[in-house]
């Protein structure tokens, strides 16, 4: 890359300015106003997870990435937390499926002979 064009959105004028890098930020704000009355917030509207993990103040609820997470808010955080609550809410079914450990357990026969 070589630079940057933007445009005026109000005027249509162009103009390009020398860049070699480029870093886009998704947003600020957590989109989460259809869960702040369900689900615990914070101030800022983020919702609030158990400490080390990613469970809510809902049973079997559980929020990942940009939603829950002040710091970083990028993608790559929304994929790495989002595994968490995947392993989260497995553990939680296997639980209420009456065998607490199974999700954790290594190794799985199931999976030795795949």
């Amino acid at each position: 890359m070589t630079g940057v064009r933007l445009r005026n959105t109000i005027t249509d004028d162009t103009w390009t300015i020398p860049a070699d890098g480029l870093f886009v930020a998704i947003g600020h704000d957590p989109n989460t106003a259809l869960f702040v009355e369900p689900l615990e917030h914070d101030e800022a509207g983020y919702l609030v997870t158990q400490p080390g993990s990613t469970a809510t103040n809902t049973q079997g609820v559980f929020a990942a990435g940009d939603v829950q997470d002040h710091t970083y808010r990028q993608a790559v955080t929304a994929a790495g937390s989002g595994c968490m609550a995947a392993l989260d809410a497995e553990k939680f079914l296997a639980a209420r499926e009456g065998h607490p450990g199974t999700a954790a357990t290594a190794p799985r026969p199931e999976a030795a002979e795949v």
